[in-house]
């Protein structure tokens, strides 16, 4: 299975945000979009208006990682807004397959997100409706954070799951090799990509 990286933008510089995006296009093979709303993560990042902006201005997938309370009630927006990916955490809605439901008759790809610390047993019965796992290498909130092992987690779900295994935190050359040679073959980096002197450099290292 192909490894594919999805540059996390909330590690980008805002008054920079679509030279960036220019640069790393060509090798990005999505845009991971991190939403908070300080509830469920005690941090709070970017949300609707600028999903809508950056849709115009990349032609790549755009995945919406909702890390909200109450998902069910702005998957719709986030939809409308430009996302083709939406991801939400399971410890954060009452019925995830009903969610997951939702997400699909709007046209996109489901996505079940679980925190480091959250048993992959609270995920088996959703993953035949969901388009992909992401699982955190990070307890979610901020960016720049140090890589938690869940090697073990990937291939315990590799063993069940056929579909695409995405990771998010702490993702760098290192780490990469570590998540990918479990299992995982979507990986997201923000702080190494963005905050390396050579983005492009870095983020061609990242996919060799």
């Amino acid at each position: 299975m192909k490894t594919k990286i999805s540059p996390s933008l909330l590690s980008a510089d805002f008054t920079k945000l679509g030279e960036q995006m220019a640069l790393l296009e060509p090798l990005a093979d999505s845009w991971h979009f991190d939403v908070m709303d300080g509830h469920f993560v005690p941090n709070l990042t970017i949300g609707i208006p600028v999903l809508k902006s950056i849709r115009k201005a990349t032609k790549l997938p755009i995945v919406a990682h909702l890390m909200i309370e109450h998902p069910e009630d702005f998957v719709e927006a986030f939809a409308k807004a430009g996302a083709d990916v939406i991801e939400f955490h399971l410890e954060t809605t009452p019925e995830p397959g009903k969610l997951i439901q939702k997400i699909h008759s709007l046209g996109k790809k489901a996505g079940i997100a679980l925190n480091p610390d959250t048993s992959l047993d609270v995920a088996s019965s959703f993953l035949d409706k969901a388009d992909l796992v992401l699982l955190m290498a990070v307890n979610p909130g901020f960016a720049g954070q140090g890589f938690i092992d869940i090697t073990e987690k990937i291939k315990e779900l590799r063993t069940t799951y056929k579909g695409d295994i995405e990771v998010d935190g702490g993702i760098n050359s290192e780490t990469a090799k570590l998540v990918c040679s479990a299992g995982a073959n979507i990986l997201v980096s923000g702080s190494y990509i963005f905050n390396s002197d050579n983005p492009v450099q870095t983020l061609k290292d990242l996919k060799a």
